[in-house]
C-alpha cells in the first residue's frame, strides 16, 4: 500500500550503523520511552542499545505533478504547516481521518500514517464530460458553498478534478449529442431546477430539443432519444394525449383526446412526453374510378358523428381522422355492362330521381352505366345475364309470391324480386342423373357405383332418353304424368319428377337390382333360373332365357300409361312364367320331361291354339309385354340321387349308342375293304398287261438305239476331233495375235519410258550445268571484286612492300648478323653446294643497292 517495502539496503534492523540515503527514512523506536520517531536521510544513524529500527530504510512518498495521494491518520500541523508533537515527542495524528496531498516535496510517513490511496494521477475531465460527485459528510467547499451529506453535483469539464476527502466520485457523465430532428427525454430524480431554471418535481419528464451537446444535471436521468417523425404530403401522425396539457401549438388537449398532425402543422414532429403516437397514417388516395364510405366521420366541431356514413368520390386525397374507418376499403366504381345489373337496397329514406325510397326497398340498376352507391343505400348483389341455349334452363323463384318457374332458351337476368331456386331430387335419382350410365349397357348395380359428378341444382334438370326407350315424368302440382319416348331430351318443370324403375335382376331374379329412369322397350331377353318338380318328385333347376318386347303406339296415351303400369315388369313376368312352367312340369314324369322338355316348356308358356299348336307369343295385358321365345339353356337336377341316376342313364345311352355306331362302322369297314381288294386285283392284272406292252416297245427302241449308236459314234468322234482341232488352231492364232499385241504394247511403253527418263536426265544435267556455270561466274565476280577491293584498299606501294618484305627481312637479318649468306640443312639431304652457292651469291644484291 505504501513505499515502505522499498528498502535502501544500507542497513538492517539489527545493524548498529544504518546509512540512510537521500529521500529515505527510518522509524526508530525508543525502548525506554516507547516513542517512535522518523529519521530522514541523508544521514548515518548509529543505533543505541535502547533503540530499535521498526521500519526502513523506506523511500519517501514522491508525488509528481498532476498526481495525488490520500494519507490515512495524517499528522496534525499548525498554521505554519509544522508537525505538532505531544509532550513525549510523538507526532500527533488525526485518527480515522484522511488527508489529500497534492504535488509537493518528497515527504516521509510519520509513525501511524498510512497511504490509503497510493500516488495516482489526477483525473482530467474533457469537454462535454462531467463527474457526478456526492458528499459523504457535511462540509463547506473551497467556493464557500455548504455541502450536506448525500448532496450531489457535477464537476464539468474541461478541467482537472482535485479530490476532496468528503467527496466521492459516483460516475462519469458524458454529454448526449442531440442531432437535428431529435430530442432528449429527461426525468427528474428529485425535485430540482433544470438548466433553464424551471422547477421540476420528482418523476417529471420533459424534452430537450436544442441541437448540440447536452450534459444532464446531477438529478436528471436520460430516458432516451426521441427521433422526429418526418411528415410528408402522404404521411400524417395520429396522436393521443396522455394527460391534459397545452401542446406546442397552444391548443389545450384533454386526457385521451386524439388528433392528427400533418405537414401543414410541422414538417418534422417530435412527440411531447404527454403525447402518445398511436400510428403513422398514410394518405388515402382515390382516383376518378374509385370511391369509399367513411364510418363515424368527424364533424366540423372535431367530434366523430357516431353511426353516420360519409361518401367520398375520387379524384381526392385525404387522411382518415381519429375514430374514422373505411367501411369496405377503397372500392372501384361499379362499371356495368349491357348484360350486368346491381340489386340495391335502401337503408335510409331518400328521394331517388323523384322516386321515394323507403328503408328495405329493393330495385335494380341495369347496365351499361357507371354506378356509385350513396350512403342511403347498399349493394345487395351483382348479377350477370345468363345466356341459355334451347336445351338449357334455370329455375327462378319469385321471393314475393314464392312461385317457381323454369326459364329456358333465352338470355335472362334475375330482377330484384327473383332468385335462383335449387330443385331437390331424391338421392337415388341424383346418382342416376350424375352417373351418366348407359341404360342398356350398364344395367347392373356395379355400374351404378361409378363416380358421379355434382349437379348445379338451380339448372333445369335434363335427361336424354335413349333410342327405343321411354321415361315417365309426373307433375305433382297438376297431378298428371307424361311419357317421353326416345330419342328425346327431357327437361323437368319445377314440380315434375322422374318415375324411377326398380327392376329385378340376377339369376335367379332378385328384386330392386336394376334402377333406371327409362324403360327399355325391347326386343331384349331376360334370363332366369327356376326350380321345378316332376310328377315322380324329381327336382330340376332350369335356366331359361325369354325374348320379349313391348307392343305400343306412341300416339296412344293409354298405351304410354300402360307401359309403366307394372313397376317391376321383369320380376312379375318371370314369376308368372315360372308358375306356368312349374304347373306343366309337375304333371309329367321325369323321363317324359327329359325327352320332351322343350315342347312341355313352350306349351306351358305360350299355350295351344284351336289347332292344338303352340302359339307364337304370350302377352301381358297389364303392361303390353310380349314374350316371343323361350330358350332352355340348361337343365340340372337339384337332388343328388336324381343327378346320379340321370348321369348313369345318360352314360348307358351313350354307351349303347357308341357300341351300335362301332358295329355299323366295323361292318362298313369290312365291306369297303372287300371292295378295295377286288379293285386292287383287277388293277394289278390291267397294270401287268400294260407293262408287257411297254416292255415290247422298249425292246424295239433299244434295238433301234443300238444301231444308231454304232453308226453315229464314229461320225461323232470324227466331227468332234475336227471341231477340236479347229478350235485349237483358232485359239493358237488368237493367242499369237494377243501376244504380239502385248509385246508391241510393252515395247512402246518401254521406249516411252526410256525416252522420258533420258529427257528428264538431260534436263537435269542441263539445269545442273547452268547452275554450276552461274555459280562459277558469280564466284569469279566475287573473287574479282574482292581482289579489286583488297588492291584498292592496300594500294600499290603496300603491295610492293609486301612482295619484297621476305627478302628485305632476310637481308636485314643477315646484315644484322654480319653474314653475307647462310644455309641450314638437316645433314641427310644431299646438297649441291655449287648451285647453292651460286644461288646465294646471285641472290645478293649489288653493293650499290
Amino acid at each position: 500500500m505504501s513505499g515502505r517495502g522499498n528498502k535502501a539496503g544500507a542497513g538492517g534492523g539489527d545493524d548498529t550503523v544504518i546509512r540512510i540515503p537521500p529521500h529515505y527514512y527510518i522509524h526508530v523506536l525508543d525502548l525506554k520511552t516507547n516513542v517512535t520517531k522518523p529519521i530522514i536521510g541523508p544521514e548515518t544513524f548509529v543505533r543505541q542499545d535502547n533503540e530499535k529500527v521498526v521500519e526502513g530504510p523506506t523511500k519517501m512518498v514522491i508525488i509528481p505533478p498532476n498526481h495525488y495521494c490520500v494519507v490515512a491518520n495524517p499528522v496534525m500541523r499548525d498554521e505554519e504547516g509544522e508537525v505538532q508533537f505531544d509532550q513525549y515527542g510523538q507526532a500527533k495524528l488525526l485518527h480515522a481521518d484522511q488527508e489529500v496531498r497534492l504535488t509537493q516535496e518528497p515527504f516521509p510517513l510519520y509513525p501511524g500514517e498510512t497511504l490509503d490511496v497510493k500516488v495516482t494521477k489526477l483525473r482530467a475531465v474533457p469537454t462535454n464530460t462531467a463527474l457526478r460527485l456526492r458528499a459523504i459528510a457535511d462540509f463547506t467547499d473551497a467556493d464557500g458553498a455548504k455541502r450536506w451529506a448525500h448532496d450531489e453535483w457535477l464537476f464539468t469539464g474541461p478541467g482537472t478534478y482535485l479530490p476532496h476527502k468528503f467527496v466521492e466520485v459516483v460516475e462519469t457523465i458524458r454529454a448526449s449529442i442531440i442531432s437535428p430532428n431529435q430530442a432528449l427525454r429527461l426525468r427528474a430524480l428529485k425535485a430540482c431546477k433544470d438548466q433553464q431554471g424551471k422547477d421540476r418535481v420528482c418523476g417529471e419528464e420533459w424534452l430537450i430539443n436544442k441541437t448540440g451537446a447536452y450534459l444532464p444535471g446531477a438529478y436528471e436521468q436520460v430516458v432516451g432519444f426521441i427521433s422526429a417523425y418526418v411528415l410528408t404530403e402522404n404521411i400524417a401522425l395520429h396522436l393521443e394525449a396522455l394527460q391534459s396539457y397545452k401542446d406546442r401549438f397552444g391548443v389545450n388537449r384533454k386526457s385521451g383526446e386524439q388528433w392528427l398532425i400533418t405537414i401543414k402543422d410541422s414538417e418534422a414532429f417530435i412527440p411531447d412526453v404527454h403525447e402518445n403516437v398511436i400510428q403513422v397514417v398514410n394518405i388515402s388516395t382515390l382516383t376518378n374510378r374509385q370511391y369509399c364510405v367513411i364510418l363515424d366521420p368527424m364533424g366540423d366541431d372535431g367530434k366523430n358523428k357516431l353511426g353516420q356514413r360519409k361518401l367520398i368520390k375520387g379524384e381526392k386525397s385525404f387522411f382518415l381522422q381519429p375514430g374514422e374507418r373505411l367501411e369496405a376499403g377503397i372500392q372501384d366504381v361499379h362499371i356495368l355492362g349491357e348484360d350486368e345489373a346491381i340489386i340495391v337496397k335502401a337503408v335510409l329514406p331518400f328521394t331517388d330521381n323523384g322516386v321515394e325510397r323507403q328503408p328495405g326497398n329493393l330495385w335494380m340498376i341495369r347496365g351499361a352505366c357507371e354506378f356509385i352507391p350513396t350512403v342511403e343505400m347498399e349493394i345487395i348483389d351483382r348479377r350477370k345475364a345468363m345466356p341459355l341455349d334451347e336445351n338449357e334452363g334455370i329455375y327462378v323463384r319469385d321471393i314475393k309470391t314464392g312461385k317457381v318457374r323454369a326459364v329456358v332458351g333465352q338470355t335472362y337476368v334475375l330482377n330484384q324480386d327473383e332468385e335462383l331456386w335449387d330443385k331437390p331430387l331424391p338421392e337415388q335419382i341424383e346418382k342416376l342423373l350424375s352417373a351418366e350410365v348407359d341404360p342398356l349397357a350398364d344395367r347392373t348395380a356395379r355400374a351404378h357405383n361409378k363416380e358421379s359428378k355434382s349437379r348445379l341444382k338451380h339448372k333445369v334438370v335434363t335427361y336424354r332418353v335413349p333410342h327405343n326407350a321411354a321415361a315417365q315424368i309426373y307433375d305433382y302440382k297438376a297431378k298428371r304424368a307424361r311419357v317421353v319416348f326416345g330419342p328425346d331430351l327431357v327437361m323437368l318443370a319445377p314440380d315434375e319428377h322422374f318415375t324411377q324403375l326398380s327392376l329385378s335382376g340376377g339369376k335367379p331374379k332378385r328384386p330392386n337390382c336394376i334402377r333406371s329412369l327409362c324403360l327399355l322397350l325391347g326386343p331384349d331377353f331376360m334370363t332366369d333360373i327356376i326350380t321345378v318338380e316332376t310328377s315322380d318328385h324329381a327336382r330340376l333347376a332350369l335356366q331359361l332365357s325369354y325374348n320379349w318386347h313391348f307392343e305400343y303406339s306412341q300416339d296412344s296415351a293409354d298405351h304410354a300409361s300402360a307401359l309403366f303400369a307394372v313397376p317391376d315388369f321383369v320380376g312379375d313376368a318371370c314369376k308368372a312364367l315360372a308358375s306356368r312352367i312349374r304347373g306343366a312340369v309337375a304333371a309329367v314324369p321325369f323321363d317324359d320331361f327329359h325327352r320332351n322338355s322343350a315342347r312341355i316348356i313352350r306349351t306351358s308358356v305360350f299355350g295351344l291354339d284351336e289347332n292344338m299348336k303352340v302359339k307364337e307369343n304370350f302377352k301381358f295385358a297389364a303392361n303390353r309385354l310380349v314374350i316371343t321365345n323361350v330358350d332352355i339353356q340348361s337343365v340340372e337336377p337339384v337332388d343328388q340321387r336324381t343327378r346320379d341316376s340321370l348321369q348313369k342313364s345318360v352314360q348307358l345311352a351313350i354307351e349303347i349308342t357308341t357300341n351300335s355306331q362301332e358295329a355299323s362302322a366295323r361292318h362298313e369297314a369290312e365291306r369297303l375293304e372287300q371292295q378295295a381288294k377286288g379293285k386292287l386285283e383287277r388293277q394289278k392284272i390291267h397294270d401287268e398287261a400294260e407293262a408287257e406292252k411297254a416292255r415290247t416297245e422298249l425292246l424295239k427302241l433299244q434295238s433301234l438305239s443300238a444301231a444308231v449308236e454304232s453308226t453315229g459314234q464314229a461320225k461323232a468322234e470324227a466331227q468332234s476331233r475336227a471341231e477340236s482341232l479347229k478350235i485349237e488352231g483358232q485359239a493358237a492364232v488368237e493367242q499369237a495375235q494377243l501376244k504380239a499385241e502385248a509385246q508391241n504394247i510393252e515395247a512402246e511403253n518401254e521406249l516411252k519410258r526410256i525416252n522420258d527418263a533420258r529427257k528428264g536426265e538431260l534436263d537435269y544435267i542441263s539445269a545442273t550445268n547452268s547452275l554450276e556455270v552461274e555459280k562459277a561466274q558469280k564466284m569469279s565476280e566475287i573473287e574479282t571484286s574482292k581482289f579489286k577491293d583488297m588492291v584498292s584498299t592496300l594500294g600499290p606501294e603496300n603491295i610492293a612492300k609486301i612482295a619484297t618484305s621476305g627478302h628485305d627481312n632476310q637481308l636485314a637479318m643477315l646484315q644484322a648478323l654480319g653474314l653475307q649468306s647462310t644455309l641450314i640443312t638437316d645433314g641427310s639431304t644431299p646438297l649441291n653446294l655449287f648451285s647453292t652457292a651460286k644461288g646465294l651469291v646471285g641472290a645478293l644484291p649489288p653493293p650499290d643497292q
